[in-house]
């Protein structure tokens, strides 16, 4: 099941057990606008060539819409659809003042010299600056962009409604970006395995891990569960896997990252396949890479007593009528990897300001949002007697849907 079937049907099921009536769970799922716009450029050896770029704002009823921008050659349409629906409800989940959006350009990021993705950066700018805004769509980075893709937009965006930092999170922290915004995914990861396991009586230290993805959500989930005192027994991203019964070292293992660019051929443990690593023994797993990795055929080999979904949709609904009937406690996604977000909120909320925050005072605001956002998840699952993914789901759907009756849009 691709990622917008997966969502529009747990759309479909926190709206039945909402009692949604049915003019308004339509209008709820119907962008509020999706915009094309043909991007051409003048290339480095005087070409030109042209490229698409795109955004779907799916709603505002509670707020600026907001989501990333990623630059990636297979851009579907479907996908993006359903990632700005999944950012409406997670945004309503974290309880922050957003509706969800997407967007990107169609191109290989890798292709690029840096000059060309500048230029074709500002020309998408130039082509979407009168639809995005600080009080109307708020754009972050994601696949293939990065703080300087920001930097970019801010710039361009800039040259037609004046200094606006607010206008794009994710920024470099010289022009206005948070502090604690670069860990804040994983840390939001860490704080929500924290929230999970209190209810079990139980802490991250003396607990076992395996992390699929060792990328920036990977890679800070790892460090700051090792500090925390949980063994991090394997590892693997897209050059291999690696595993240490006894737990890796995680500073030497971010070391040979850095210098090897992946945690192939790590000295610190043994060399697994890849394929495995959803079906290592721990008490733990964090799917931190891509969507749709536990299916129907490996759900029922997963040895994890929970998973914490650091990844956009890594368990297909398959899977998770198999984990369910195994007892396998499932932390969703919209909930697990809010943290990133939320720091981009702390970040919007500063710029506005002109106010800049200590790093403390933002990790410290960022564990009150997940530990308070993790109780509001458990309410909506005792009230609708359901499992923690459509907890959260009925929790989100029902903010927004609030949120739209009040202000009068319902059909």
């Amino acid at each position: 099941m691709n990622a917008l079937a997966a969502t529009n049907r747990n759309f479909k099921l926190a709206a039945r057990l909402l009692g949604l009536d049915s003019k308004l769970e339509k209008s709820l799922l119907i962008p509020f606008r999706e915009i094309k716009v043909e991007c051409t450029i003048p290339k480095d050896d005087g070409t030109l060539a042209s490229f698409v770029g795109f955004r779907v704002q799916h709603d505002n009823a509670r707020g600026p819409m907001k989501g990333g921008i990623r630059y990636h050659p297979e851009v579907d349409p479907d996908e993006v659809n359903a990632l700005a629906q999944l950012m409406t409800w997670k945004t309503a989940v974290a309880n922050i003042p957003y509706g969800g959006a997407k967007g990107g350009i169609g191109c290989s990021p890798g292709d690029l010299s840096i000059s060309e993705l500048e230029r074709l950066t500002r020309v998408f700018t130039q082509k979407i600056h009168d639809l995005i805004g600080i009080h109307t769509d708020v754009p972050a980075p994601d696949m293939g962009t990065n703080a300087q893709t920001m930097a970019w937009i801010l710039d361009e965006y800039s040259k037609f409604h004046g200094h606006s930092p607010a206008v794009v999170t994710g920024k470099p922290i010289d022009l206005g970006g948070s502090l604690g915004r670069d860990a804040a995914t994983g840390r939001g990861v860490l704080f929500a395995a924290e929230a999970l396991l209190n209810e079990y009586g139980k802490s991250i230290a003396g607990q076992r891990f395996v992390l699929q993805g060792f990328g920036n959500v990977g890679s800070w989930a790892a460090q700051l569960i090792s500090e925390q005192g949980g063994t991090v027994v394997a590892v693997s991203d897209v050059t291999g896997a690696i595993k240490n019964s006894k737990g890796l070292h995680i500073p030497n293992l971010l070391n040979h990252v850095k210098e090897n660019r992946g945690v192939k051929g790590f000295g610190g443990g043994d060399a697994i396949d890849p394929n495995s690593i959803l079906v290592e023994d721990c008490d733990i797993l964090i799917p931190a890479a891509l969507g749709g990795v536990i299916n129907r055929d490996n759900a029922k080999d997963i040895k994890a007593k929970f998973i914490v979904e650091a990844a956009n949709h890594p368990t297909d609904p398959d899977a998770d009528e198999i984990l369910a009937k195994k007892g396998v406690v499932v932390l969703p996604d919209i909930y697990a990897n809010s943290g990133g977000v939320t720091v981009s909120y702390f970040e919007w909320v500063q710029n506005i300001q002109g106010f800049m925050w200590d790093e403390d005072k933002v990790n410290a605001e960022l564990k009150t949002y997940m530990t308070r956002g993790f109780k509001d998840v458990k309410e909506m699952c005792k009230s609708h007697n359901c499992d923690l993914r459509m907890g959260a789901f009925t929790l989100g759907v029902n903010r927004v849907a609030r949120a739209t009756i009040l202000r009068g849009w319902e059909a």
